[in-house]
């Protein structure tokens, strides 16, 4: 289409309907959000998009991926007062922050995770799961995790607090088979993996087993973990879980296929997997005062490529598993790794360049921080431990003395 002659006045409103789909297509490759506030420009641009309701899940280009839930109260519901019903959310990469109203059905559902920025809930009658789209308000039906109690072993009263410390979850859309929507978890009382498809009656479990270490990835429908290596003196093998796929009328998950090795040893090192501009990056860190901390692309270390990073664009990559961009939050410096220091429970953050390490934040609660803390550090690591959801508070210790920084922005 070519440029209009100059002088003319562009009328939004008439723009040819292919040309606004080609620009809604860039725009929901970057956020829902911003696809949203396009199709609120005219009726005629609401009508040239897809509208998202209805196809939330089913359609993985309307899940909200950088999305983060700020878990206030029993998980998801009751929030505080003064948000009338209201869940908040921000954004990791932009920064914007926003409020849902969900559905009062949901006032005796339990948030278990959230997956690509989608809700994964139980209600707490029955234990069924559900996954919920926070801002379409797109539900899919699973079947309760009782199905799973001959796999597990676990008495009913164990059964709900058992299911709300999930390991791992991925989903992942079938285009093939009416965009059946299928959830992967991995749980810690049993070493197989469970998977079901929307409308399931029971939840399956794996024929295989997987002893795993540390905490595992989802990533584009897959899962990534850790499991030791046979040799004391190698690093932990990166095993991939890929989704379940069709064999003859039944679906079956294949064996974890080993795709890397971690360069540093599990005995004294830490190691996470961290997804960052939408590839997977893996941190180790040791145990030592002066503490060493690296980070290696996953793709690299495929090809046994050891190389570390001194860049991550920008981003600051919390050790449980989020990147987050200093673009958008003050308080987070960029080409940073934030940890809380073992055995204290204070942040830390690691110089990719310098190696440095130094604390991440001057605002500290005295030993205790409810999940309405005062900097937005505290937030996202509050967001990312999920067995906090449920407690109402996270414990943090004071900064060591001699240690002093610039007051930094505050964010409540």
């Amino acid at each position: 289409m070519p440029p209009p002659p100059p002088g003319t006045r562009l009328r939004w409103a008439s723009l040819p309907e292919d040309l606004i789909g080609q620009i809604a297509r860039r725009v929901l490759a970057g956020d829902l959000l911003d696809y949203v506030r396009l199709r609120a420009v005219c009726p005629h641009w609401r009508r040239s998009a897809p509208s998202p309701r209805g196809r939330g899940i089913a359609d993985p280009r309307f899940h909200p991926r950088r999305w983060m839930m700020l878990p206030e109260g029993h998980g998801l519901h009751p929030g505080p007062t003064k948000l009338r019903g209201h869940v908040r959310f921000f954004n990791l990469s932009t920064g914007a922050v926003v409020r849902a109203r969900l559905d009062p059905l949901f006032r005796d559902h339990c948030a278990l995770d959230s997956v690509e920025g989608l809700l994964l809930l139980q209600r707490d009658h029955d234990g069924a799961v559900r996954l919920l789209h926070p801002f379409t308000g797109d539900v899919a039906e699973f079947p309760p995790l009782a199905t799973l109690r001959p796999y597990v072993n676990l008495v009913e009263s164990d059964q709900r607090c058992h299911a709300r410390k999930i390991c791992a979850a991925s989903i992942s859309v079938d285009s093939s088979a009416d965009e059946a929507v299928t959830v992967m978890m991995l749980l810690p009382v049993t070493t197989r993996a469970a998977f079901a498809t929307s409308g399931d009656q029971r939840w399956r479990v794996s024929s295989w087993s997987v002893n795993q270490i540390f905490r595992p990835l989802p990533f584009q429908g897959k899962l990534y973990l850790f499991r030791q290596s046979s040799s004391p003196y190698s690093g932990p093998e990166v095993l991939e879980i890929s989704p379940p796929q069709q064999e003859g009328t039944d679906l079956i998950l294949l064996p974890p296929k080993s795709i890397a090795q971690s360069p540093a040893s599990s005995d004294n090192f830490l190691h996470r997997l961290v997804e960052c501009d939408s590839e997977i990056l893996m941190v180790t860190s040791d145990f030592a005062p002066d503490k060493k901390v690296s980070v290696y692309r996953l793709a690299d270390l495929a090809l046994e490529r050891i190389a570390p990073l001194t860049s991550i664009g920008g981003n600051s990559l919390f050790v449980v598993s989020v990147c987050v961009s200093s673009k958008a939050f003050p308080a987070v410096v960029g080409d940073t790794i934030v940890f809380t220091q073992y055995n204290r429970r204070y942040l830390l953050q690691y110089d990719l360049s310098s190696g440095i390490v130094s604390p991440a934040t001057d605002v500290y609660t005295g030993g205790c921080s409810t999940l309405d803390p005062l900097n937005i550090l505290y937030h996202i690591f509050t967001c990312c431990y999920r067995q906090l959801w449920n407690k109402g508070q996270i414990m943090f210790q004071g900064v060591p003395k001699g240690w002093r920084v610039k007051r930094k922005w505050r964010q409540g």
